[in-house]
């Protein structure tokens, strides 16, 4: 029976209180949208095994990586030269690799200032963050600027950020229902002015985006364990391999295995009772 993961990586949901970071967390594991929830006291808990490295991760189109693969298969395409008898060899097909897999373990932690202190401790060994906003909320957009601050003084060094502005559902054209109070150009002009790798817009009612925020910052901690910035078996890493990670913890969340395209059916099997 083939691993049902090759790494393991541990990805922290940071931002205001009512952004909505449990609803994309329970949109990711579960396909499904809540709308009323408990806040968060702390942190919950869910995971989610997606797909890295190629050939899946061309499909989400990250620029540098696309050139790099691009060059590569021109290079294998490529005519050798001629042959002994005067003719051209066939040229070479692309060596294909099994499709790499990574376990999320998603910490959802606490908005509210009263958790701060303790939702601050959960940073230590992230490997990747998810900065959530709520486009319709300015305010909370604001403090995206804290959060980060707070995040890179505790989280390892070079972790992987992604701003999310969730609530796009709200940012409707028609007349009268579009609530949005930051615009998509504020948050990528922010985003450069702070050295955090891509914004991207999500909907946990609708689902829009939500997969697609959670395999950029996946691919991207991929990209960093093919470049050797992680010590796989350091206990304190937030990335592993796999068998390094303890996996006889009966503890541990479930885990829903899901392809790229499936992020919106169901499965209930989500365990962590984030809501």
């Amino acid at each position: 029976m083939s691993q049902p993961w090759d790494y393991i990586a541990k990805l922290v949901c940071i931002g205001d209180s009512g952004t909505g970071k449990s609803s994309l967390t329970i949109r990711l594991c579960e396909g499904r949208f809540s709308p009323s929830h408990d806040v968060t006291i702390g942190v919950e808990f869910g995971s989610r095994i997606v797909p890295v490295g190629p050939p899946a991760s061309l499909e989400l189109g990250i620029e540098e990586f696309s050139r790099t693969e691009s060059t590569s298969v021109a290079e294998d395409a490529a005519p050798s030269q001629s042959t002994a008898s005067g003719l051209p060899s066939p040229p070479r097909k692309p060596e294909t690799s099994p499709q790499k897999r990574m376990k999320l373990s998603l910490w959802d932690t606490a908005g509210q200032e009263t958790y701060k202190s303790i939702t601050r401790s959960y940073f230590r060994g992230a490997s990747g963050a998810l900065l959530v906003f709520d486009i319709s909320r300015r305010s909370t957009f604001i403090s995206c600027t804290q959060w980060l601050q707070d995040l890179r003084q505790i989280a390892e060094e070079g972790i992987v950020v992604i701003l999310v502005g969730n609530k796009s559902d709200l940012a409707g054209q028609a007349s009268g229902s579009n609530k949005r109070e930051v615009t998509q150009q504020e948050a990528e002009t922010w985003c450069q002015a702070n050295n955090i790798v891509r914004y991207v817009e999500t909907s946990a009612k609708s689902g829009d985006g939500v997969e697609r925020a959670f395999l950029e910052v996946a691919e991207r901690i991929y990209r960093n364990i093919e470049a050797g910035r992680y010590d796989l078996n350091d206990r304190r890493s937030g990335v592993k391999g796999f068998g390094a990670s303890g996996g006889g913890n009966t503890g541990a969340p479930k885990t829903i295995t899901l392809g790229m395209d499936d992020a919106m059916r169901g499965g209930n099997s989500w365990a962590g009772g984030c809501c």
